[in-house]
């Protein structure tokens, strides 16, 4: 294949009018994998030359901006509104306008102010985007959380953290129609009230404390995560600049692309693949993926770097993102915003026609983003349904990420990961913040595909590391303990299925017994026993493996803007590649246990936060159905009652043992059940269940239950037998019934 001229691809544009995309270029010429960036290099130059011009999404429109950028105000329109330009344009025509959207909790604007701004592209207007204030850029206000209490002369704020005891004074004119006894934010505007109180405005009214707009805030204050960056460390992150080529490689002209959800903000990996040309791999694919290169901004030891570590990552919640790092930095400069430069750490990895690993290396570049993709849209390519700017991507970038992907799919059946199969539930709000509905998160190939690719980048970043000896944390994932194990055997056998014992346990073991329960009614059952036996992953300096993914080494490297664990491997591979002066520390190296001790803690306070806020976000959503009766499986049983999951929206709710029926229940440790004293009547684990729910509390995330039905039959509704006589036979009876039973399905099942 020889790459054509330059006049050569004139005369074909000049020849063929409607066809002039990359895409139809290269099928022209017969371009395909690697040879693409050598087109793309030409097709550039052509430009600078003047000899094309971009009209379309055939070539990447250098004039237009990322989504977050940092803006000035510039001057006013006719009507009074606020008109802005950007600070970093790159582009080579007139800086484009910007109409801004102010709010009413907005800080006061003129002329000369910086802001950080969230971009929205308009057209048939006289400017070319409106803008969102994030934040004034240099001033970081004081924000709080309490309950607002009318006064004589505006309002007082209590607040809500237990350390803080202190109320803020709201004048009438700051209210902002704030009611009493309504959670609200704040912000500080200036110092102490006559009455000696912190003077404020309040920014935000969230409603009811106990409304659903008020949970996820609830939750980060009271597990105590940082929500509020200290000034030093906006003012280090207000001041980065972006980073410059360098001695990086040049990775621009490459065809990456990020493939996040439709909603996501930031973008901090990219892939790319192509086939291999190299004759000793026949079927081979070449992977590249591009992490953005958050060490170059958060420097050992600086305020971005102390804080990132107390943080320790990022926290999610349905409606908001408490982040590791400021808007600056997680939602601007190293977030890979299309058609943008941005700087990273990327791998090449080279991948046999099995999709194993057989090859890898490490380079520190600048990229710049071909397209930022949702999964719903990649997945829809795949699958003949391309919209237009997917086809343009098609065979370039779309179609050889599938291919490869297919190969691993290859590999990861030889490794043998941990295959579960346990439905992710989406809480959707509505604008308002109100519970909308509680969805399933689909699982598309495009996630896998990723997933896919992050993995192996992580496991090419933990072998190289181990290669040059260079210190890093590593994912740990330990096997599941004997007793834990004992206890899903257990489970299994009730449901009439076999774990084998008496073996070294590998991920494989568990597999099959995930396949035996496909298609029985004790598959959930099972898939979440053996997520439950599972030990809690965590961060540490000593490699002990990964048994979930059933690997040797594994290290996260894919996501320093969210993980702090990431951008320890980061400065770990820039020290031992001696990329410059920013890479990992003595003083890092000295504290790594602790440091990995203290991210495995954070983020299991993010998790139970997370949890705790999905939890009263369901009960917020069930409220109004109190009385209505569901459908569900038995999750769990203790001393004080059952708790069960219910099919609609995987909320689990608690039935009293006082709602199980008039008979008294004892509970069989040993075999995990409650037994009826007077009809002998087993409840336990993956039994069907219809409840009527009795209670739903959005303060505290509570859900009562009582049951109606189980196995499709109602409880005993027969006096509770007294002590002694007919009740202790019968239980003594249930108990050989039970262990019958379990002999009888086991044998039913083989």
């Amino acid at each position: 294949m020889q790459m054509p001229t330059k006049e050569q691809i004139l005369e074909w544009i000049s020849e063929n009018p409607t066809e002039t995309s990359k895409r139809d270029i290269a099928k022209a010429f017969g371009i395909k994998g690697a040879a693409r960036i050598d087109l793309k290099r030409i097709l550039r130059e052509l430009e600078a030359e003047g000899h094309l011009q971009k009209r379309s999404r055939s070539y990447r429109d250098p004039d237009r901006l990322p989504p977050v950028s940092v803006l000035q105000i510039s001057g006013k329109t006719d009507d009074g509104e606020l008109l802005a330009r950007p600070l970093e344009w790159q582009g080579e025509g007139d800086q484009p306008v910007i109409l801004m959207i102010l709010r009413a909790s907005d800080p006061a604007l003129g002329e000369g102010d910086r802001v950080l701004g969230r971009l929205t592209e308009v057209s048939g207007e006289d400017y070319a985007y409106e803008g969102r204030v994030i934040r004034r850029i240099g001033t970081n206000p004081k924000r709080i959380l309490g309950v607002f209490r009318v006064t004589d002369e505006g309002g007082r704020i209590l607040p809500i953290d237990k350390g803080q005891d202190k109320e803020w004074f709201v004048p009438a004119s700051a209210m902002h129609g704030a009611k009493d006894g309504e959670l609200v934010e704040a912000e500080q505007t200036g110092p102490k009230a006559r009455m000696g109180l912190p003077r404020a405005k309040i920014v935000e009214r969230l409603g009811d404390p106990s409304a659903p707009k008020a949970v996820s805030l609830i939750a980060i204050h009271q597990h105590g995560i940082p929500d509020r960056f200290p000034d030093k460390v906006i003012a280090e992150a207000d001041a980065a600049k972006p980073a410059p080529l360098g001695d990086r490689l040049d990775m621009r002209d490459m065809p990456l692309v990020t493939i996040d959800p439709a909603d996501a903000r930031d973008h901090d990996d990219a892939c790319w693949a192509h086939a291999d040309d190299d004759p000793s791999n026949p079927g081979g694919h070449i992977v590249w993926v591009a992490i953005a290169d958050v060490a170059h901004y958060v420097t050992p030891n600086s305020e971005l770097d102390r804080e990132a570590k107390k943080r320790g990552n990022s926290s999610y919640f349905p409606d908001r993102v408490v982040p590791m790092l400021p808007d600056r930095l997680s939602g601007d400069l190293c977030s890979l915003h299309e058609g943008v430069p941005r700087a990273v750490l990327a791998v090449r990895m080279k991948l046999d026609s099995r999709g194993h690993k057989i090859g890898h290396r490490f380079v520190r570049g600048m990229m710049r983003s071909e397209a930022s993709l949702n999964y719903e849209e990649v997945q829809a390519a795949k699958d003949g349904n391309a919209n237009e700017r997917c086809a343009e991507l098609m065979d370039e970038v779309i179609a050889p990420l599938y291919a490869a992907y297919e190969a691993t799919k290859i590999a990861r059946a030889d490794r043998q990961p941990l295959e579960l199969d346990l439905p992710e539930r989406k809480v959707v709000l509505s604008d308002e913040g109100t519970v909308k509905s509680v969805d399933f998160r689909e699982r598309l190939d495009a996630h896998k595909l990723i997933e896919e690719f992050m993995i192996l980048a992580n496991v090419a970043a933990a072998e190289i590391l181990i290669a040059k000896k260079s210190p890093l944390l590593f994912r740990v994932h330990e096997e599941p303990s004997q007793e834990k194990l004992d206890s899903l055997r257990d489970v299994a056998k009730s449901s009439g299925l076999t774990l084998s014992k008496g073996q070294v346990l590998q991920t494989r073991h568990l597999n099959k017994l995930l396949k035996d329960a496909v298609g029985t009614e004790e598959a959930e059952l099972i898939n979440l026993s053996t997520l439950r036996s599972m030990t809690q992953a965590y961060y540490a300096p000593n490699n002990f493996g990964h048994f979930g993914l059933a690997l040797k080494s594994y290290a996260h490297f894919t996501s320093p803007i969210r993980r702090y664990a990431d951008l320890i491997v980061h400065r770990s591979l820039i020290a031992c590649h001696g990329w410059g002066d920013d890479g990992l520390t003595i003083e890092d190296i000295d504290t790594l246990e602790q440091t990995g001790t203290h991210i495995s803690e954070t983020e299991r306070r993010s998790m139970l936060a997370e949890r705790d806020t999905n939890d009263r976000y369901l009960a917020s959503y069930l409220s109004e159905r109190l009385g209505n009766e569901f459908t569900g499986k038995i999750s769990g049983i203790a001393r004080f009652g059952v708790f069960v999951k219910l099919d609609e929206t995987g909320a689990d709710g608690l039935i009293p043992m006082r709602d199980l029926g008039r008979e008294y229940f004892k509970f069989d440790a040993e075999q995990n059940i409650l037994i009826g004293s007077d009809t002998g009547m087993i409840i336990g684990l993956g039994q069907r269940c219809v409840v009527r729910l009795t209670e739903a509390a959005p303060v505290t995330g509570g859900i009562a239950l009582e049951l109606i039905e189980l196995d499709g039959k109602r409880p005993s509704q027969v006096k509770r037998g007294g002590r002694g006589g007919p009740g202790r036979r019968k239980m003594s009876a249930a108990k050989k019934k039970a262990a019958k039973t379990k002999r009888k399905v086991a044998r039913k099942r083989r």
